[in-house]
């Protein structure tokens, strides 16, 4: 063995321990799982692939320079390296400052993760440029390449047929079994939340009432035909469908953009085997609804922009127009995503300007009518405010908790009569504000509400730390692969079966859910591969995606991307940390639009 290459595996194992060392490198939450330890195995598991994928990094690459864009977006990915490890093990920074040692560890690992980090980059660079993937042909790769759209919808329903054998006729969760029993007038949590507008209708729109409905409809009809468990499958068959049909067309879509077939094939392969894919397709939450317009959004901003016509034709100006009510009338929040994105595609396409306006304000005065006028004259509640101040109240639950001798009477008068104080400190959690946000005063007054910003301002100038933690403790999952968190539901919830509102059952395969339930859990945590469901590798993605188009001096592809980078903005004011369902939009995009931006990223610089 050359001299070189044992420096080479010398330097690589001192990184690896560096990089082992006094933590979890993939943290496990409170799952089902852990009552075998599975914590004990991920850690085995992944110490053995971070030493033999640190003493192969360092073998295959040199030490390059980078340009100092990349240096700096490798030193963020760093410090978010950094917080999360700190969050994970003391709830805060103190982790990284506490004491001399641990300091000292803190910046080797800082140093370590940087090397490693940046062979990486220098490693995937290499293989874009150079690396050539080629289709080998056979009966199943010609069908393929003949009619890629349909052999790709067929071959994903297949590969999902087994969830939904498992799981029919639907996999329920808290939120849309409440927004059942809201279809059927029961109370709910969400009628205490807010200030009825009529206090027989129960009914609000915390959950999107559009998806409340179709969702409540689908049960109503299988009813009236059959029974109520079929009734739930045909919103999940309906919703399955969908979901297979955008997947298959973005495919098709790489396809008809001269990409790869290789690379098409293998993101087919990974909507089939992942098993995000199908146990989304068979939950009733309004994000897979939702996940889908904004990839048909995406890819529609991206063909509207290298489009040559001199106009749009009436046919794509419907279905823009269809593509972002549905992103509004899924997601409250959704309007954020056309607000802040549409308009960068208004400035760039000059040529369309009137046209994409047009459009534009239409989607506005259709979404100010819908929810300022339609739903207030049928008694419909809108949600409260409070799904609003998640950071803010995050951020005074956390003060309380540590510095509560410094308020005054006045100060814990003013917060009480917003988040009621006497429990606050009790109800915090660090990563997630729905116990500090149910005890929100819906009565609470805009002056009231003014008053309560003015203590918080006068909290953040004296303890500003405090605020920082609350924040970065409810979003380093975010932006770090170290956290997974409430990533699929497969449990069956019993909620809507109480007082005999709605027949629901799974069947008796339990062996088989819990065969598919436990692959699914145990994917992230895969070596390498279970990546492609972790929240913080695919934010990576994206800003690194991001970073590439700002140095190429490509704003087109910034455009594309900008719904999931406001979609990761959302994520950071949300109420939980690492939440799966929030994340969505550009974790479920991730294999199309990063093959799409890199192949041309590849054919722009030849």
């Amino acid at each position: 063995m050359k001299k070189e290459t044992l420096k080479k595996i010398l330097y690589g194992l001192i990184l690896a321990s560096i990089l082992c060392i006094k933590r979890h490198l993939l943290y496990i939450p409170n799952i089902e799982l852990n009552k075998y330890n599975l914590q004990f195995y991920v850690d085995i598991i992944t110490t053995i692939t971070i030493f033999f994928y640190s003493c192969y990094i360092i073998i295959k690459t040199n030490n390059e320079k980078i340009s100092v864009p990349k240096i700096i977006f490798l030193i963020l990915l760093d410090i978010f390296l950094i917080i999360s490890n700190s969050f994970i093990n003391t709830g805060d920074l103190t982790f990284i400052y506490k004491n001399i040692l641990s300091f000292s560890y803190n910046f080797l690992l800082f140093i370590a993760n940087f090397i490693i980090l940046k062979r990486s980059l220098i490693y995937l660079e290499k293989i874009v440029k150079k690396k050539k993937f080629k289709l080998k042909e056979n009966k199943i790769t010609k069908l393929f390449l003949k009619n890629p759209f349909l052999f790709s919808f067929i071959t994903i329903l297949i590969c999902w047929t087994i969830y939904v054998i498992a799981f029919y006729p639907i996999i329920l969760s808290p939120d849309p079994s409440f927004q059942i029993k809201q279809f059927f007038n029961i109370r709910t949590k969400y009628a205490d939340y807010a200030i009825l507008l009529d206090n027989s209708i129960f009914l609000t729109n915390h959950h999107p009432v559009f998806h409340t409905m179709i969702l409540g409809n689908c049960l109503k009809f299988g009813r009236l035909i059959l029974n109520d468990n079929f009734g739930l499958f045909i919103y999940s068959l309906i919703q399955m469908l969908f979901l297979a049909f955008t997947l298959s067309y973005t495919i098709k879509y790489l396809m008809n953009n001269n990409i790869n077939k290789k690379m098409c094939f293998i993101v087919l392969l990974l909507y089939a085997f992942v098993p995000m894919f199908p146990l989304y397709a068979m939950s009733g939450v309004k994000d897979t609804y939702y996940t889908c317009f904004i990839i048909w959004y995406v890819l529609k901003l991206d063909m509207l922009i290298k489009t040559k016509e001199d106009k749009i034709s009436y046919k794509n100006i419907i279905e823009i127009l269809i593509i972002m009510i549905a992103i509004c009338l899924f997601r409250n929040n959704g309007i954020y995503v056309i607000i802040l994105s549409f308009p960068l595609l208004i400035i760039y396409c000059k040529k369309y300007m009137q046209t994409l306006i047009v459009i534009f304000v239409g989607v506005l005065v259709f979404y100010g009518t819908y929810t300022k006028v339609l739903l207030p004259s049928l008694k419909i509640t809108d949600g409260s405010i409070r799904e609003t101040l998640s950071i803010p109240i995050q951020q005074t639950a956390r003060y309380v908790k540590y510095y509560s001798d410094d308020l005054t009477k006045n100060d814990i008068k003013i917060i009480d009569k917003v988040l009621e104080y006497e429990t606050l400190k009790e109800r915090y959690n660090p990563t997630i504000s729905d116990p500090v946000k149910n005890k929100f005063n819906k009565y609470t007054t805009n002056k009231e509400l003014k008053e309560y910003f003015k203590v918080w301002f006068k909290c953040l100038f004296k303890h500003p730390l405090v605020y920082i933690e609350a924040t970065l403790n409810n979003i380093y999952g975010y932006f770090s692969p170290q956290a997974t968190n409430w990533y699929i539901y497969y449990k069956y919830d019993k909620r809507i079966t109480e007082n005999n509102l709605v027949d629901y059952h799974y069947n008796k395969l339990s062996l088989l859910r819990l065969i598919l339930s436990k692959y699914a859990q145990v994917f992230p945590y895969i070596p390498f591969i279970g990546l492609l469901s972790n929240i913080g590798f695919n934010t990576w993605l994206l800003l690194g995606l991001s970073l590439y188009s700002i140095l190429k001096n490509k704003k087109e592809y910034l455009i594309v991307l900008s719904p999931l980078l406001i979609s990761l903005l959302i994520c950071i004011a949300s109420p939980v940390n690492t939440y799966f369902r929030y994340a969505m939009p550009y974790v479920f995009i991730m294999p199309c639009i990063f093959t799409l931006i890199v192949n041309r990223l590849k054919k722009d610089k030849q």
